[in-house]
């Protein structure tokens, strides 16, 4: 199978942790006879650097006409800092969202055994925790008009949503729903909201026709709270723009790293696949980024190419470097891997190089060399 992918690296960490994501991608084409076909663009920090736009005209157009993106990350201090600056990164991929009309991003919450240790929760919190987030992305208060007053002693963001832009997303999680555990929990602010209340009025309506899935609602502020008290209560979580946004790095601890989560921006155009970390620019150049999150999001990509056993191994060889211990330095700051390593190794798993059981002293820090 041959698919065309347009490669956006963007800022900090992000060419470094989309390289090893084409590591595997490589891999898995070898291995499955596909055809991976590569054109990088522009956005963000960097092209703004280059160009002078946040989002140029030939990235949108390469997207448009591609069958899927892989975005590695997004942002720069210099802009974060001033609070002055009309043009910034994040305009780049909001302008994206929108052009390629990705109303829905998805993110799956999955812990894994060995790196319990890691979270702030006990382990025995995490055990069972297998949630995905549905959350709006191109509507809400981050697209809203904005307006600050001539002494710049007011500002205001309005939040907006219509019917379609809720029904939309709202079908898809109930799909979603439909093929997992049946249980759906819209997370809202309906006390206190008017864009909340038409949610949970729509979603009210939606759910007659998906009467083999269970909906519940909650309030934002109590689900902040259920996520980290009992995590394993949720199947499939829905939400707004803002609320998803914070929810689901809020549940980014539960993995023990917010390097480890994935993401999947979709709607009526070409999908997006991303990691859900930002640029992380004090790592730039290091090798010292975690790549799983931008390799899982690679996962997705396939299984969005109906290329499921493909996304399966891929998952599999991840699931193996973290049984094993091959880690980078946010999960283990003294026996660590770099970056590279990470995406070598998982990249030999998928080739097969890698069989039999690790001696951990032949894995050297830039080598994945297994006997």
């Amino acid at each position: 199978m041959k698919k065309n992918i347009t490669v956006i690296n963007g800022d900090g960490i992000g060419p470094e942790v989309t390289a090893q994501s084409i590591k595997v991608l490589d891999a898995i084409a070898e291995h499955f006879h596909h055809e991976f076909h590569y054109t990088y663009c522009l956005m963000g920090a960097d092209a703004i650097d280059k160009t002078g736009s946040p989002l140029p005209d030939e990235t949108i157009e390469s997207c448009l006409n591609t069958d899927a993106v892989l975005f590695g990350a997004i942002g720069h201090p210099k802009y974060d800092n001033d609070p002055t600056a009309k043009v910034r990164p994040e305009q780049g991929l909001l302008k994206l969202r929108k052009s390629l009309q990705l109303f829905a991003n998805i993110r799956p919450i999955t812990t894994y055994a060995s790196l319990q240790h890691l979270s702030p929760l006990k382990a025995k919190n995490l055990e069972g925790v297998d949630f995905i987030i549905f959350r709006e992305l191109t509507s809400g208060i981050y697209f809203g008009e904005k307006e600050l007053s001539e002494d710049g002693n007011k500002a205001s963001d309005n939040c907006v949503y219509t019917r379609p832009e809720i029904e939309r997303v709202s079908h898809l999680a109930f799909q979603h729903a439909q093929k997992r555990r049946k249980k759906l929990t819209l997370v809202d602010k309906a006390n206190v909201l008017e864009t909340s209340r038409l949610w949970r009025k729509i979603v009210q309506e939606l759910a007659m026709q998906y009467s083999d899935v269970a909906v519940n609602y909650m309030f934002v502020d109590n689900a902040a709270m259920q996520i980290i008290i009992n995590p394993k209560q949720f199947d499939v979580i829905l939400t707004e723009n803002m609320f998803g946004d914070i929810i689901s790095d809020e549940a980014s601890v539960l993995t023990g790293s917010l390097g480890l989560l994935p993401s999947a921006s979709v709607g009526t155009g070409t999908a997006l696949f991303e990691p859900i970390h930002g640029s992380y620019y004090q790592a730039t150049g290091k090798d010292i980024a975690n790549p799983i999150g931008s390799i899982l999001s690679t996962a997705m990509m396939l299984e969005y190419f109906q290329m499921n056993d493909e996304a399966e191994l891929v998952r599999d060889a991840v699931d193996w470097t973290l049984q094993n211990r091959f880690v980078t330095k946010d999960i283990d700051n003294i026996n660590f891997y770099f970056t590279s390593t990470i995406g070598e190794l998982v990249a030999d798993y998928v080739s097969n190089k890698i069989t039999g059981e690790v001696n951990q002293k032949n894995i050297e820090l830039r080598k994945s060399t297994i006997i």
